[in-house]
């Protein structure tokens, strides 16, 4: 059973969310706040997190962060912000989604599906080594003079790329594999997870030497 933990502050969503979770099949935990958040994700390990931005404590991006000091799991965040620039803090900070209030169940449940699917290994997959990191595709691993971790999304989108060294792909296609149907104009998505990617990955991410940008078309991995 798929544990998920939900963060907001409004009693209203997290009774919805509860009842409509759980009566499909999920086991649900519950949080007010953000501190509370992150005492449940240490104790309970869900499984995914949806997290409001609007904590009465601390902002939501501020979890997010703690969080991925120490932890991939998904994060789904279901904000009232719809602004561009909250999107992008949030992607930036970790998360794996963002999905605009008010929403529709159904839409958060299919989100919810595609990052758990983001988030499973996906059998055998090739080697790769990008700056100082060697890179396990299949146990999804990162070996290095220091650690680093990495998303499901992340892990998704550069299994993506070095499955296919030194091919083109497009954006549209990034994203239609990656996000879902749904995301293929979300080109901010793509900018975002590649940004992160050659921060942590190539030695010097202004200058990438193995993920590339083919501007205005795609991205490529160079061996």
């Amino acid at each position: 059973m798929t544990r998920v933990l939900v963060v907001d502050d409004e009693p209203q969503i997290l009774r919805a969310l509860s009842i409509n979770m759980r009566a499909r099949g999920y086991e649900v935990e519950v949080a007010h706040d953000g501190a509370a958040a992150l005492r449940a994700a240490t104790g309970h390990h869900p499984d995914l997190i949806v997290l409001d931005l609007g904590l009465p404590d601390m902002d939501g991006t501020e979890v997010i962060r703690g969080l991925r000091g120490w932890t991939d799991i998904p994060i789904i965040v279901l904000s009232g912000r719809a602004g561009s620039t909250d999107k992008v803090e949030a992607l930036d900070a970790g998360a794996d989604d963002y999905i605009t209030k008010p929403f529709g169940i159904d839409e958060l449940l299919a989100r919810i599906r595609a990052v758990t699917r983001r988030a499973q290994p996906h059998g055998t997959g090739p080697t790769a080594t990008i700056g100082e990191f060697e890179i396990d595709i299949s146990n999804r691993t990162v070996t290095g003079e220091h650690d680093v971790r990495l998303s499901p999304t992340e892990w998704q989108l550069l299994e993506h790329l070095v499955r296919h060294p030194d091919k083109l792909i497009s954006q549209r296609t990034l994203l239609h594999d990656v996000w879902g149907p749904q995301y293929t104009t979300e080109t901010n998505y793509l900018r975002q997870y590649m940004a992160r990617l050659r921060r942590k990955l190539e030695s010097d991410p202004s200058r990438p030497r193995h993920l590339l940008t083919e501007p205005g078309m795609g991205y490529r991995y160079r061996p």
